[in-house]
């Protein structure tokens, strides 16, 4: 039996991936190319073996928050463009060429540093110009095509610059998850369009404009551009209940863990720290050896439940940092190493990150993304094993 067998696993589906790529490419036009976001370690579910799987069942780019996820990837024989999203040293412009790593631009000050460090060295860095039409994070503000109209402009002296060469523009929607976010999402959509097409006029063409990331896949796909961004629906999830057009994706994450002991205990007995829970009658307890520590949320005690033999278990009392207690009461073949599911499959049984999330107050994004280094990945294709990942080794 394999260490992590004795503690608490996430089970990694590749072939789940081989699915949600396929559904989320029906959605695109020929020709659209696909871009998949791994950045935070593949959304929790581990960078190399994921990234590699994404890859091989069709992904065209990878997008990452920084230089350190995109050499990552370089590392484990990713080969195929990447696109840092966030902020990059200036002074990395080396790193970013000689690893063939696309770099988003958003703002002049940025972009002269970049140009400076690149022309030392006598390169060009591939650049993405990133427009803030709404969302108000980074990137050039263009929330108005009027009063903001300097900014075309300024964008075409950027683009003109020596040691950048502009391969690509974007921009990112805030609300296109939301029901009553159509009315800003198609603004933001407008401003990119006139924002991209002044610059045409200026004799500036990118090869690469996008603006669509999950949401905006499922909601809006007549503004996918040449390419979209996928994210939270590359791992089977969708990033809200509002999807107009609903794919069969597959969760490709389940989290596991086993019993390490089971007892009763009488009436009248407080259970875990601050007693928040008190048995009313006898009880049949478990404790599993999964905590916060592991990425499972405390917010969930007294409210969540896991799933012993296809059935539900509830929390009872407050989910410590490396253990959590789990009444058991009238389940069958329980026992101390039985393995359990904290999310995923189980006995035709299933509980979703969603769940979860919501008796946490979280968002699903969250618990994937929060899931601990602690905790191994196990990486299963064909129902069988054929990596692992322990970042503890």
């Amino acid at each position: 039996m394999q260490e992590f067998f004795r503690r608490t696993w996430a089970q990694i589906n590749l072939d789940a991936i081989d699915n949600n790529i396929l559904q989320i490419k029906s959605l695109l036009s020929p020709g659209t190319l696909l871009c998949a976001t791994v950045k935070a370690d593949c959304y929790g579910h581990g960078y190399a073996f994921t990234a590699e799987a994404l890859g091989e069942a069709g992904a065209d780019w990878f997008s990452v928050s920084n230089l350190a996820e995109a050499l990552q990837l370089r590392r484990v024989g990713i080969v195929k463009p990447i696109l840092i999203l966030g902020y990059t040293p200036p002074d990395k412009a080396r790193e970013l060429v000689y690893n063939d790593i696309s770099q988003a631009v958003y703002s002049s000050d940025y972009a002269l540093e970049l140009s400076r460090e690149a022309q030392k060295i006598g390169v060009k860095v591939n650049a993405h110009i990133k427009i803030d039409t709404g969302m108000s994070r980074i990137g050039f503000l263009y929330h108005d095509s009027v009063l903001d109209a300097e900014i075309i402009d300024e964008v075409a002296d950027i683009c003109a610059l020596p040691g950048i060469y502009p391969e690509g523009i974007f921009t990112h929607f805030s609300s296109a998850d939301t029901t009553d976010g159509e009315l800003l999402t198609r603004l933001q959509y407008e401003l990119f369009c006139t924002a991209a097409d002044s610059l045409k006029q200026l004799g500036i063409e990118f090869s690469i404009r996008h603006c669509s990331n999950s949401a905006a896949i499922l909601n809006y796909p007549e503004m996918n551009f040449d390419m979209v961004r996928a994210g939270l629906i590359l791992y089977g999830h969708y990033p809200s209940k509002n999807a107009r057009h609903r794919i069969k994706l597959l969760p490709v994450m389940e989290l596991k863990t086993v019993i390490s002991m089971v007892k009763k205990i009488p009436a009248d007995t407080p259970v875990s720290y601050g007693g928040t829970y008190v048995s009313d009658s006898e009880r049949v307890v478990a404790t599993v050896p999964i905590g916060y520590a592991d990425g499972y949320p405390r917010r969930v005690s007294n409210k969540m439940y896991m799933l012993v033999n296809g059935k539900k278990a509830p929390v009872l009392g407050n989910v410590c940092m490396d253990q959590t207690v789990i009444d058991v009461t009238g389940i069958e073949g329980v026992h101390a190493g039985k393995q359990i599911t904290v999310f995923g499959y189980d006995n035709g049984a299933y509980l979703s990150v969603d769940e979860i999330a919501q008796n946490a107050g979280l968002i699903n994004y969250e618990i994937l993304c929060g899931l601990s280094r602690r905790v191994p990945r196990v990486y299963i294709k064909d129902n069988e094993i054929i990596e692992t990942t322990d970042y503890m080794l």
